[in-house]
């Protein structure tokens, strides 16, 4: 009997001893997550990406579901889905609201029923989330002033399209333009309104613009979807080249517009890597109960233009078509 315990407290010993001579660490397994992202609307393709990011980075992280909610561009829309969050027992959710207001009950609700909030792109006004990240809109805007300071030096006549009244964007981009452009008196702004980041709108709104007033030298734009939507109104009253075309988003289509030479720049925002530190964040918290050292992340935006086309997020994917077709002909050469 004695020889029998000794022998298995023996392979005992040896069985620990090899997994302690292996080299290979002891892993606890990654605890699996379920992770809704609420967008405003999934109609604009700038939200379409951030939902392809997101969900590309959770295939990285490993045993991440990631959900997508699609908030229709309605804030009653929006908020049933995070209801729907919190009767789904969510451990998490990522969202862009649509306004930062209207959206602010509903995000309130999520966080008292425990489920950390990260908010992406948009903020929330007064709701106390776990952390925000985003590009500087307001920079952003700045940007777009100083590309009109740098192309009409002696001053210019402005359209000025914004986005969605109420979302957090909108709000600031407006607010970057006017903090360079008010007060001087050779730039002006004849003409401004929301065109709601949507291009049927853009379109409209510069057309009525255009038959109300002077042909100006810039109708800058709170997004690319706008600035797509002027181009065709412009191409309507050949005044395509004539007039410089602003975006904000540096969408695929608005990069190609840059090379063509119908958009002047877009600004860069990396909408990307915003939605993949956003849910590094939250992976983060509910696996190691980390706190992020700072609530806000505000990443710097870029001003796209042809001299720095390749510094946008998205290039290769506008690269990629004229790689292909290079290939092709090679092949069909040889």
């Amino acid at each position: 009997m004695f020889k029998k315990i000794l022998t298995l407290l023996l392979l005992v010993v040896i069985a620990f001893s090899a997994v302690m001579t292996s080299g290979a660490p002891v892993k606890a397994q990654a605890k699996k997550l379920k992770i809704a992202l609420s967008l405003p609307d999934l109609a604009f393709p700038f939200f379409v990406n951030m939902a392809k990011q997101a969900q590309d980075e959770a295939a990285k992280l490993g045993d991440v579901t990631v959900d997508i909610l699609d908030g229709q561009n309605k804030t009653d829309k929006q908020t049933a889905d995070l209801e729907s969050v919190i009767a789904n027992k969510y451990d998490g959710l990522l969202v862009s609201p649509v306004t930062a207001d209207a959206m602010a009950p509903a995000v309130q609700e999520v966080v008292d029923a425990k489920i950390p909030v990260v908010t992406i792109d948009r903020n929330v006004s007064n709701v106390k989330t776990l952390a925000h990240v985003g590009a500087d809109n307001v920079k952003g805007g700045e940007q777009q002033a100083n590309l009109i300071l740098k192309m009409f030096p002696k001053g210019a006549k402005i359209f000025n399209l914004q986005g969605t009244p109420g979302a957090s964007p909108a709000i600031d981009r407006n607010k970057g333009l006017h903090n360079i452009l008010d007060g001087k008196a050779d730039y002006k702004i004849v003409f401004e309104q929301t065109a709601n980041f949507r291009r049927d709108d853009g379109l409209k709104v510069a057309e009525a613009a255009l038959a109300a007033n002077d042909v100006p030298d810039v109708i800058n734009c709170a997004n690319d979807d706008m600035a797509l939507g002027v181009i065709e109104a412009l191409k309507a009253k050949n005044l395509v080249g004539k007039v410089v075309v602003i975006g904000f988003d540096a969408l695929p289509e608005a990069l190609l517009s840059i090379k063509s030479g119908e958009l002047t720049g877009s600004v860069e925002q990396t909408p990307g890597l915003q939605t993949r530190t956003a849910l590094q964040v939250m992976v983060d918290h509910l696996r190691n109960s980390k706190e992020p050292t700072q609530h806000d992340t505000y990443l710097t935006p870029v001003m796209i233009t042809k001299d720095n086309l390749q510094d946008a997020e998205r290039i290769k994917e506008i690269e990629a078509p004229a790689t292909a077709a290079a290939t092709m002909e090679a092949t069909a050469a040889k």
